[in-house]
């Protein structure tokens, strides 16, 4: 069963790429010379957007990110493991100058939540923040 997961290309981070594309912005996919691998890569701007699946990245307070009943200490160290990656790649990404965005699973799943997407993807892309989280209310 775990080989029919992928690791890219998935549903959530193709319509994040097609919102986007459609707002005029262009981006690189799976920079493997960058820390952590960002799902979308915007050089010119410095720009990583991380699309990150709720229960893969234990998305805190998230339904979507229920523990498995059966398991349980093998899942808690995977994903604390996968946790701890992505602070890491975050903190790289920032020592680099590179601005992160992490967009999460739940942020796609509702429909308004859908809806307002684009809004708040232009809005940080035009900021400075530093790091930016969009979460959807499931969390």
């Amino acid at each position: 069963m775990m080989s029919g997961i992928k690791g890219k290309d998935t549903s959530p981070e193709l319509a994040v790429r097609r919102m986007l594309h459609s707002m005029g912005l262009r981006f690189r996919l799976h920079r493997r010379d960058l820390p952590g691998t960002p799902d979308i890569a915007m050089p010119g701007r410095k720009i990583a957007v991380f699309v990150h699946g709720c229960f893969w990245h234990a998305h805190a307070g998230c339904k979507l990110a229920k523990l498995p009943a059966t398991r349980q200490e093998f899942w808690e160290r995977k994903l604390l493991a996968n946790v701890e990656r992505d602070r890491r790649s975050v903190e790289n990404l920032s020592e680099l100058g590179w601005r992160v965005l992490c967009i999460w699973e739940c942020a796609l799943r509702d429909r308004h939540a859908a809806d307002v997407l684009p809004r708040l993807l232009q809005d940080w892309v035009a900021g400075a923040e530093q790091f930016g989280e969009i979460r959807g209310p499931l969390a």
